[in-house]
């Protein structure tokens, strides 16, 4: 079977070159480039979200953007808590970390509230809730990472490549289809397909499981109204432009709106009610209208930017926990990112899937600053391998 391990490749001379192969540049950039994101973020759900806000709250324009600083705040703090953490600690805390979050989605299904259909939230009081399929893409790439690392000299038999990984990555995705979250478990899917890829797992298991994958989201569409007809405004959203389609058209129009510099930050007009969900799924369309295209372009740079960052981690490394872990980190940000932004752009169906770093709500933005945390952690225990050797 053949590996993907991949051994570090010695430093290039001269200027630029040179300070980005050094794993403490990648620390760098990754922490400025969250920054940025988690600064646009607080600051587009500010704006996007204000005169929901005030008409939810009590005359509040704040309130929802008073939560996300504080979500943003215990998130920043638990980022740089792990990325001052050891490697091994982080593997360490991998399984019970696994386990905890497979209790809560179990939890949700019995003691869950449902919102939108779906039941996936588990409340706490006011506006204090949880969604623990959230938690579960930071769960399964740790966990994943961590057994596959311990097997690795094993993979060549096929039933240590499969077990425990595929049974549990099955239950994970059948725990959160049962919720009605198919936005979230089409995120899942390619993260736990990329951990089989990335140890070398033949290609044909892929079409397997994107068959399956596919399939089961297909009967879930089928057996609710309501994904159908999201399903049915994607296609021609035009169709029934004052129902299913309205949101789409509101956040194409709010993109368009917008030109190359936008109409201003806080000057969106769509934010008045027009687009629904204008602080979450869609803030993507409000970031158009009030930046731009440069600053609708600016955050996919950003993606891409920790893409490839995480990419030469893992690239960087003979460890195989920090290269699946890395590589599956990115697969998830990325593959999440592209799944909002598509929606928005009337490429992919509406999902409900957040922007990372950017939307509004804790249970995205705290596992998502988590795992760039990680991802700064993996970048330190390089630097300190070099300097070793």
């Amino acid at each position: 079977m053949k590996t993907n391990r991949v051994v570090t490749e010695p430093n290039l001379e001269g200027g630029l070159a040179a300070r980005l192969e050094h794993p403490m540049m990648h620390y760098k950039i990754l922490l400025v480039t969250t920054g940025i994101l988690l600064t646009l973020g607080v600051v587009m759900v500010a704006s996007s979200s204000s005169v929901f806000s005030y008409q939810q709250n009590d005359g509040n324009s704040w309130a929802l953007a008073t939560r996300q600083l504080i979500f943003a705040a215990l998130g920043v703090f638990l980022m740089m808590t792990v990325s001052k953490m050891h490697v091994d600690a982080i593997r360490h805390w991998s399984t019970l970390f696994m386990v905890v979050v497979g209790i809560l989605l179990i939890a949700v299904l019995i003691i869950g509230t449902a919102r939108y259909g779906q039941k996936n939230w588990i409340e706490f009081g006011g506006p204090f809730r949880v969604q623990p399929s959230e938690f579960a893409k930071l769960a399964i790439v740790l966990w994943g990472a961590d057994i596959l690392d311990k097997k690795y000299h094993l993979l060549e038999q096929r039933d240590q490549l499969v077990i425990p990984l595929v049974p549990v990555c099955f239950v994970v995705l059948v725990l959160i289809m049962l919720q009605g979250d198919l936005g979230t478990a089409m995120v899942m899917m390619p993260i736990m397909a990329s951990l089989l890829y990335f140890v070398g797992a033949p290609r044909k298991w892929f079409l397997v499981i994107a068959a399956a994958g596919l399939s089961a989201i297909a009967a879930l569409t089928i057996a609710a109204p309501y994904r159908i007809a999201r399903f049915t405004s994607w296609l021609d959203p035009y169709a029934d432009a004052q129902g299913t389609g309205f949101q789409v058209i509101r956040g194409q129009q709010a993109l368009g709106s917008g030109g190359w510099l936008g109409v201003g930050l806080g000057g969106s007009r769509e934010k008045w009610g027009t687009l629904p969900e204008a602080h979450t799924d869609f803030i993507y369309a409000v970031v158009g209208e009030e930046l731009g295209i440069f600053g609708t372009l600016g955050i996919l740079v950003l993606f891409v930017t920790i893409a490839i960052i995480g990419l030469r981690i893992a690239r960087g490394t003979n460890e195989a926990f920090i290269q699946i872990a890395a590589l599956g980190i990115v697969t998830w940000l990325v593959v999440q990112a592209l799944v909002n932004i598509g929606a928005v752009l009337g490429i992919l169906p509406i999902t409900g899937v957040p922007l990372p770093m950017v939307s509004y709500g804790g249970s995205s933005l705290i596992p998502s600053l988590v795992a760039m945390g990680i991802l700064m952690s993996f970048a330190k225990h390089e630097a300190v391998m070099q300097s070793a050797n």
